[in-house]
């Protein structure tokens, strides 16, 4: 069907849900350009509602979504400025914060999704043992799980190989037989288990419940700068994961739009992932934080209070 139609589509859904976003009359002339960098994954789904969206409503802004082929080249725009913020690794913004970048995270990308994936010759954590596991970046959550799953059995973390790989390859090199498992965002570990080489040997909620991955970070001087604006951009992407936790085909038409996957694998992927309730709280933070601390990749984390700025999803409509 033609894209207007999903607008329209999406539009009633808003409705229903009472959703509004900040708004001014006129043309888009004039208006500031928010820019956000994110990568093709199922994980940032409410950035293409919300950029949608705005298509359809005459807000106070234009939004500019800046894709990226890695986490590195996305971080690198952040950390220098030409992108004002980006959906990313909550782990690599905390290591960027560590460092002296002035970041923010001002809200989560999305709640589980994460399967940790293995061959169909895999049925148990024992049979990883000298087995190569592909994670997207060390700085990664995806990592924590992994170290989590190994600790949950027994094992140790050099037990594994763990490898950093680019999540778009990995399950081409399971079903190549070139890594026994992996965990990355989605849709990539729906891919392999749509196409049957692989299966889901644990979700991201049975090891850690609760557990954060992507958020949506903004640099510091952005959002000092512009606290009105940052209010009216946050509020719409509340609103876009709501509509993105409806599931509905206007979503799966948008995201298609933004990510090259097959309609049954982002089925999959959207039924392992929540996009409501945003909020990064700080009991997950803490563990995230700990968690670092005790597989040596970030030794000194920062606070909660200086890295996370929730007024503006509580404000929220």
């Amino acid at each position: 069907m033609k894209k207007s139609f999903w607008l329209l589509y999406l539009s009633i859904t808003l409705v229903v849900l009472g959703a509004c976003t900040n708004s001014t009359n006129g043309s888009s002339e004039g208006k500031p350009t928010i820019k956000i960098g994110y990568l093709p994954i199922t994980h940032a789904v409410p950035l293409y509602i919300q950029a949608e969206m705005l298509n359809d409503r005459d807000a106070n802004y234009q939004l500019e979504l800046v894709k990226f082929p890695s986490w590195v080249d996305l971080m690198d725009a952040l950390n220098t400025g030409r992108i004002d913020g980006a959906s990313t690794l909550v782990t690599v913004a905390m290591k960027s914060k560590e460092l002296g970048i002035d970041l923010k995270a001002v809200a989560l990308g999305h709640r589980d999704g994460n399967a940790l994936v293995v061959s169909n010759d895999i049925q148990h954590v024992s049979d990883l043992k000298g087995e190569k596991f592909a994670i997207p970046h060390k700085f990664s959550v995806h990592n924590i799980l992994l170290f989590e799953m190994l600790k949950r059995e027994g094992m140790e973390y050099e037990d594994v190989t763990p490898i950093e790989m680019s999540p778009a390859e990995m399950p081409a090199a399971l079903a190549t037989d070139r890594i026994a498992g992996y965990v990355v965002a989605e849709p990539f570990g729906a891919q392999s288990i749509i196409m049957g080489n692989g299966h889901v040997l644990h979700q991201s909620e049975e090891l850690w419940e609760d557990s954060v991955d992507c958020a949506l970070v903004l640099r510091e001087d952005f959002i000092g700068e512009n606290k009105e604006l940052v209010q009216s951009f946050v509020d719409g992407y509340v609103d876009a994961g709501r509509v993105a936790e409806t599931k509905n085909e206007g979503v799966h038409h948008i995201s298609s739009d933004y990510m090259e996957v097959d309609e049954e694998v982002l089925d999959l992927s959207l039924k392992w992932i929540s996009y409501d309730n945003l909020r990064l709280n700080k009991d997950a933070y803490v563990k995230l934080s700990d968690y670092l601390i005790e597989m040596e990749l970030i030794g000194n984390p920062p606070a909660y209070e200086d890295f996370v700025d929730n007024s503006f999803i509580e404000k929220a409509r």
